[in-house]
């Protein structure tokens, strides 16, 4: 059902308080020392908050039974309500069983009558006599998660996955437990609640399934921001009404416009029912053999990244928990997040925080890999489980796509069976048909990657590509594969920050190699995939360098992840260009070290998300070497707005004497995008990228950049470099100032040279902007973000790839 998030009369007790847990043998009585537990949360959480667990140490759960006890009070009857048990659990109640669960993504109601005080207790069997009871094989053996009897299990695969994800089970209360009385007159059961943009206006329908408990019933009304209309009872039980918003401000993802909200409420007699907020658009599918969305009519380029959790340990649910997250995901450009078919469904505050920033979601249904069961019984629970997932998002107008799940086409095509059995009903028919019921709004995939002569096929529907990554192609295959959408994409080994993985040396300790990730039975990881690029990039030997400079290893190795994946979204996002959307694996790590995450474990942004964060701009200026063709400039506005800038195209001999420089005023329409023949700009020839070979190159960068006619400020810069990333290190002289404001602190930065890669090094401060290059001859302003709440005056040090030495900068306090 739609949240309700308030009805009159209905008091809702969460049950968070005075829990504890005790660790049993498989079928035992809890006879040992309990331990204090949160709840909502994992046994693993509360081990570790007692000094009992830390990630990377094995923690057996699964072989052992875990209980939960507290005491509740009441008078009379009401709804003890379990928002998820992971994962096969019973309920008792002062020594009766209330409840059974065997899925860690199904809500349970229980009614109960209380008197008085009463013991709850909840145990949650070990997972491992489940799976060895498991009956019934699958068509293909899966190598990605462990063991093959998780198909028929509904939990999470996290936790489950040699290779990249450490083994923390997922064990516990995970969701809230609330305790539900009623006395008011009206009683709401349920709430179906949808919301449609028509045209340019709004139309919300409601359905409440609800009892009048008084005498006659009285009318109703149904409020949409300032606009009402009649909520009618049309029989026994159900209210119905629909209210038109005549020029209603849509919904918009964040790079396109405004996501804009609008409260809802019921109003029945003198009772209330806060149904929250919800937004109007529309969302469709392009017809065609690609797969592209349609935002209200405009096509958009879905670019983000694909989610974890928040923290693997805990798999909290909580705005707290999801909301510095989600802004970085936000600050990067980033217009959708995928949750995968390995995760979880994630909380309601999610989505309320994804509607409110304008971030589509593109949710898997939480299956991957696996040739699930096709009877009855376990679509059944498919059932109830899509169901209960769509009724609570119901209202959420970032849900862009809905999907069966995750690599289950591409697992059976890859593995060599008939084309025949690479479908599974559960897709094709079980959650499709749910979908249709659930969000008719919403398009449907039935897997991920899905379509072509094969399911990961890069030129047709949704791919998993990782041609330009994992199959080492060079950055041309970006273009050659004319990819359509890819919703997993450059998966890299990030190499964090210095220090993130606190007494562990990077790359050559064995405890650092433990966190690398890897495909299981793969003879290489993702570290050795990154060193690839570093060779194709930067040159060198990637080997020698760790022997021989391990620092300056480390600092290619952070650049170079993102300098791939800015050239590939360059790719994807210039005019002519098929695609419509790249999702990079993954957007946070599981747990500190050079995972695929472009965020790591404790929030702090690596590298290749300040790339991501320029290569996501709305108002973006993109560079692409058209061979004899010469170089083209492309434009995009993705804004609702027409942007006027000044258009300024360099060449930088040395990366300081300029050879060549033109500009133009240049006008970027509303949700346009032009590509420009950067020959065009000047009056005479130059071969900018070096095709004609017309003796020794003139220059060795090109710099376009858009910039405000006003403030003279760029908006977005791009740059090409013709003899390829390789780079003579220099005195460049980078300079520095510290400024301080009511905003907080900022570096002041200008460079004599063409600065490559320009990083910022400060124990208490990160940089806001980092990872970037800096053009000669003129100021950037870079605010500084304090690491924690103690940090005072910043000191450290600016560093860039192509230079000899950092300069050191200091504030004044």
């Amino acid at each position: 059902m739609a949240r309700l998030h308030a009805v009159s009369g209905r008091s809702v007790t969460p049950l968070s308080t005075g829990w504890e847990l005790c660790v049993t043998e498989p079928g035992g009585t809890p006879a040992g020392d309990w331990l204090p537990a949160p709840v909502p949360g994992t046994v693993a959480q509360a081990l570790r908050e007692a000094g009992l667990y830390r990630l990377g140490d094995p923690l057996p759960l699964h072989d052992r039974d875990v209980w939960y006890r507290t005491r509740l009070t009441g008078d009379g009857p009401c709804t003890l309500r379990f928002h998820g048990l992971a994962t096969v659990a019973e309920v008792w109640l002062d020594g009766e069983r209330i409840l059974s669960s065997a899925s860690m993504f199904q809500r349970h109601d229980v009614p109960v009558t209380l008197h008085g005080v009463h013991a709850l207790r909840i145990v949650f069997r070990a997972l491992n006599p489940v799976l060895r009871a498991q009956k019934g094989r699958g068509r293909w053996p899966v190598r990605l998660a462990e063991p093959a009897g998780l198909r028929a299990v509904r939990t999470t695969l996290l936790g489950h996955m040699p290779g990249w994800c450490p083994p923390v089970p997922a064990v516990g209360p995970w969701r809230p437990v609330e305790l539900i009385t009623e006395d008011g007159p009206l009683r709401v059961r349920s709430a179906d609640m949808r919301a449609m943009l028509e045209g340019r206006d709004g139309r919300l329908s409601l359905t409440l399934a609800a009892e009048w408990t008084g005498s006659a019933p009285p009318p109703g009304w149904l409020e949409v921001g300032e606009m009402r209309a009649p909520l009618r009872w049309t029989g026994p039980g159900e209210l119905r009404g629909a209210v038109r918003l005549p020029e209603v401000a849509p919904w918009w993802p964040h790079s396109h416009g405004r996501p804009a909200l609008h409260p809802v409420r019921a109003v029945v007699g003198d009772e209330r029912v806060d149904l929250g907020s919800t937004g109007f658009r529309r969302i469709e599918r392009e017809p065609g053999e690609g797969f592209a969305l349609r935002v209200n009519g405009e096509r958009i380029f879905c670019r983000g990244a694909c989610w974890s959790s928040p923290d693997i340990v805990a798999l909290p649910g909580t705005r707290d928990a999801y909301a510095p997250w989600l802004e970085l995901a936000r600050q990067a450009g980033m217009t959708m997040l995928r949750v995968p078919g390995i995760a979880t469904y994630e909380a309601d505050a999610f989505f309320d925080l994804c509607d409110e920033m304008g971030i589509l979601v593109w949710q898997d249904f939480m299956f991957a890999n696996f040739d699930y069961p096709a009877d009855e019984a376990f679509f059944d629970v498919a059932r109830r489980e899509a169901a209960q997932f769509l009724d609570r998002v119901q209202a959420a107008p970032s849900l862009a796509v809905l999907c069966g799940g995750s690599e289950a086409e591409q697992q059976a095509a890859m593995l060599g069976l008939p084309r025949e059995r690479w479908s599974q009903p559960l897709f094709d028919t079980v959650l499709r048909e749910e979908t249709e019921r659930g969000r008719p709004d919403v398009p449907y995939v039935t897997n991920s990657p899905t379509g072509g002569p094969l399911p990961f096929a890069a030129d047709a529907g949704v791919t998993h590509y990782y041609g330009v990554g994992a199959y080492l192609r060079p950055l041309e295959d970006a273009r050659r594969a004319n990819v359509r959408f890819a919703s997993e994409c450059l998966a890299f080994a990030n190499m964090p920050e210095a220090g993130a993985l606190p007494g562990v040396p990077a790359v050559h300790d064995p405890r650092w190699k433990a966190r690398v990730p890897r495909d299981p039975g793969a003879p290489w990881d993702f570290e050795d995939v990154r060193d690839h690029y570093l060779r194709m990039l930067y040159g060198g030997d990637p080997m020698v360098l760790r022997y021989e400079d391990p620092d300056r290893y480390a600092r290619l190795s952070r650049a170079v992840t993102g300098e791939v994946m800015e050239a590939v979204f360059a790719e994807w996002r210039r005019v002519g260009s098929l695609c419509a959307g790249g999702l990079v694996w993954m957007f946070q790590d599981v747990w500190p070290g050079a995972g695929w995450g472009v965020v790591g474990s404790g929030g702090v942004p690596k590298a290749a998300w300040h790339a991501l964060r320029r290569a996501f701009r709305p108002v973006q200026i993109l560079l692409t070497d058209e061979g004899v063709n010469g170089l083209a400039i492309h434009l995009l506005n993705e804004t609702a707005e027409p942007v006027e800038a000044v258009l300024t195209l360099t060449a930088l001999r040395r990366g300081e004497v300029p050879v060549l420089r033109a500009e133009r005023a240049v006008t970027l329409p509303p949700r346009s995008a032009q590509a420009i023949p950067a020959s065009s700009l000047p009056n005479r020839f130059m071969d900018l990228t070096g095709a004609y070979r017309f003796g020794p190159p003139a220059h060795d960068a090109v710099v376009a950049a858009l910039s405000d006619p006003g403030a003279g400020a760029p908006m977005a810069e791009a740059f090409h470099f013709p003899q390829g990333g390789r780079m003579e290190r220099a005195d460049l002289g980078l300079g520095a100032r510290v400024e301080r404001s009511a905003e907080g602190w900022s570096l002041i930065l200008s460079s004599r040279r063409l600065a490559r890669s320009v990083h910022i090094e400060d124990d208490a401060f990160r940089a806001e902007a980092d990872w970037f290059h800096l053009p000669p001859g003129g100021e950037r302003r870079v605010r500084l973000v304090p690491r924690h709440p103690g940090a005072a005056v910043p000191d450290g040090e600016i560093h860039a790839l192509n230079g000899l030495d950092p300069t050191r900068y200091r504030g004044v306090a």
